[in-house]
């Protein structure tokens, strides 16, 4: 194991996409920070950071919360105007 300083960040996700993320994190029994951390090295990489075991698992929880954002999405999403 390598020891490691982590930062506690405020990081805004779309709702939906975090939503996903949680509940993958509470299937896999880890945290969502090292969910993220593992995916994200995996991304620098240019490795694929899921089985498709888990990938499934992915696509069934997408459903469920209504997630239909995909990576030709990413880049383009801006935030809704709030009204008031």
């Amino acid at each position: 194991m390598k020891q490691v300083t982590r930062t506690q960040t405020g990081v805004r996700l779309e709702s939906r996409l975090l939503k996903v993320l949680k509940a993958l994190a509470t299937e896999l029994e880890m945290p969502l920070g090292d969910l993220l951390e593992g995916i994200v090295l995996h991304a620098f990489e240019g490795k694929a950071a899921f089985s498709s075991a888990t990938l499934r698992q992915i696509a069934a929880l997408k459903s469920v919360y209504g997630l239909d954002l995909t990576a030709r999405d990413s880049h383009k999403l801006r935030e809704k105007a709030t009204s008031g």
